[in-house]
C-alpha cells in the first residue's frame, strides 16, 4: 500500500470570493490568537471590530490593520459594509448579538456553545432560517490537522470498516484565567469537550446513545466538573471513548486521538496542549493492516490559529453555493443535544438514548 499521508491537504477549502466584509464582535484573547491570524493568512476581508472595551477594539484594529473599531455590536451593525458578523464573546452575551445580526439580514458565525441552553439555541436557528441567512458555529476542531486528516482517510476507505476512536486528553488547565468559566456549575463538557463530541460527530456521525461520568479534583477552585469519562455508542461494532482530565499538575501532558478500523489504525497528536495556546506540532501516524506498513506526518498547520479559518471559509463557501454550512446552527443543535445527554447520563448513572438524526432537538 502506498503512503496515504503525504498528499492529504488538511487546509480549509476557500471560497471564490474573499472580499465579503467581515465584522468581528469581541476583541479578546481568542480573537488575537485564533481568528485574526487565521483570517489574515486565508486572505479574508476583516473590515471592522467591536468590543465594549473600545480601547481593546482599537488596539486590535491597529495591530491587524482593521479599518474601523466600534464600542458596541450595535454600532458595528450600523456599518453597511459588514456582510458577515463573527461573534467571539461569552456565551451569555452571544444570543442577543446573534439575534440582532440575524434581524439585520447578516450571515453569522457564532462561538461554541451556540447558546447557554437548548431553547435559546433553537430560537436562534429558527430565526436564521426564517430570515434566510446562514448561521454557523465555530466548531473549528473539525479543521484541526489530525482530525481533518483522519476524516479524509476515513472517507477514502483506508480504515476499512470503522470500529471506533479514543480521545485521551490529560492536561493542566488554569480555569482561574477565565473567572466566568470557573464559576459555572457545568464546565468541562459544555466549554471544552464539546470540541471532542462535535468532532466525533464529524468523523462518525451521530451516536445512538451516550454513557458518561463526571468528577471534580481534590482542592480544585472551579465549581464545575474538570474530569469527564464518556462513551458514545453507535452500534455493537462502533464506539468512541472520550477521556479528559484537566488536573495534570506534572510536566508530562498528553492529548491524543486514536482511530481504528478493520484495515487501519491511526494516532493523532494534538500539539496545542503542549504549551497552550501556542502549542507544539500536530501530527498523525497511520498503520495499514494489509502489509503492516506504518507512516507518519507532522503538519505545518496547527489548531491555533490555522483551524480557525475552517468555519469562516465553510460559511463563505455555503453563502456562495446557497447551501447549509457544515457547522450550521441546525447541525450544532445535535452537538448541543449530545452535551446535554452526557450531563443527563452522568447525573443518572445510566445510558441516555439520543433522538434519531434529522430530528430537531
Amino acid at each position: 500500500m502506498a503512503d496515504p499521508l503525504p498528499h492529504l491537504d488538511v487546509r480549509a477549502l476557500l471560497p471564490q470570493r474573499l472580499d465579503r466584509g467581515i465584522g468581528i464582535v469581541g476583541a479578546g484573547a481568542i480573537v488575537g490568537a485564533g481568528h485574526l491570524p487565521a483570517y489574515r493568512q486565508a486572505g479574508f476581508n476583516v473590515i471592522a471590530i467591536a468590543d465594549i472595551d473600545h480601547r481593546a477594539a482599537q488596539r486590535a484594529a491597529s495591530e491587524w490593520e482593521i479599518p474601523r473599531a466600534y464600542a458596541s455590536a450595535d454600532a458595528l451593525l450600523e456599518d453597511h459594509e459588514v456582510e458577515i458578523v463573527d461573534i467571539a464573546v461569552t456565551p451569555s452575551a452571544q444570543p442577543p448579538i446573534a439575534a440582532a445580526a440575524i434581524a439585520s439580514g447578516r450571515d453569522v458565525l457564532c462561538q461554541k456553545p451556540l447558546a447557554p441552553d437548548m431553547a435559546t439555541a433553537r430560537t436562534l436557528v429558527r430565526s436564521a432560517e426564517t430570515a434566510g441567512v446562514c448561521l454557523a458555529v465555530n466548531q473549528q476542531m473539525r479543521w484541526e490537522p489530525a482530525i481533518r486528516a483522519t476524516k479524509l482517510l476515513l472517507e477514502a476507505g483506508h480504515f476499512g470498516e470503522p470500529a471506533g476512536a479514543l480521545y485521551d486528553v490529560d492536561i493542566g488547565t488554569p480555569w482561574e484565567n477565565w473567572p466566568w468559566l470557573a464559576a459555572l456549575p457545568q464546565l468541562e463538557y459544555r466549554y471544552h469537550s464539546i470540541h471532542y463530541l462535535d468532532s466525533a460527530r464529524y468523523l462518525f456521525g451521530d451516536p445512538v446513545a451516550v454513557v458518561a461520568s463526571i468528577a471534580r479534583f481534590p482542592g480544585q477552585t472551579s465549581v464545575g466538573e474538570t474530569r469527564t469519562f464518556t462513551i458514545l455508542e453507535y452500534s455493537d461494532t462502533l464506539a468512541v471513548a472520550v477521556l479528559v482530565n484537566h488536573n495534570n499538575w506534572s510536566r508530562t501532558t498528553r492529548a491524543l486521538i486514536r482511530c481504528e478500523g478493520t484495515e487501519g489504525r491511526s494516532e493523532g497528536r494534538l500539539g496545542l496542549f503542549e504549551d497552550y495556546p501556542v502549542g507544539g506540532p500536530h501530527s498523525l501516524s497511520f498503520v495499514s493492516r494489509a502489509d503492516g506498513e506504518a507512516w507518519s506526518r507532522t503538519f505545518e498547520a496547527r489548531w491555533f490559529p490555522d483551524a480557525f479559518a475552517g468555519p469562516m471559509a465553510e460559511l463563505l463557501c455555503a453563502i456562495e453555493e446557497e447551501r447549509e454550512p457544515l457547522t450550521s446552527g441546525r447541525d450544532n443543535l445535535r452537538t448541543l443535544a449530545l452535551v446535554e445527554a452526557a450531563y443527563l447520563a452522568a447525573a443518572d448513572g445510566g445510558r441516555v438514548q439520543l433522538e434519531p438524526p434529522g430530528v430537531l432537538p
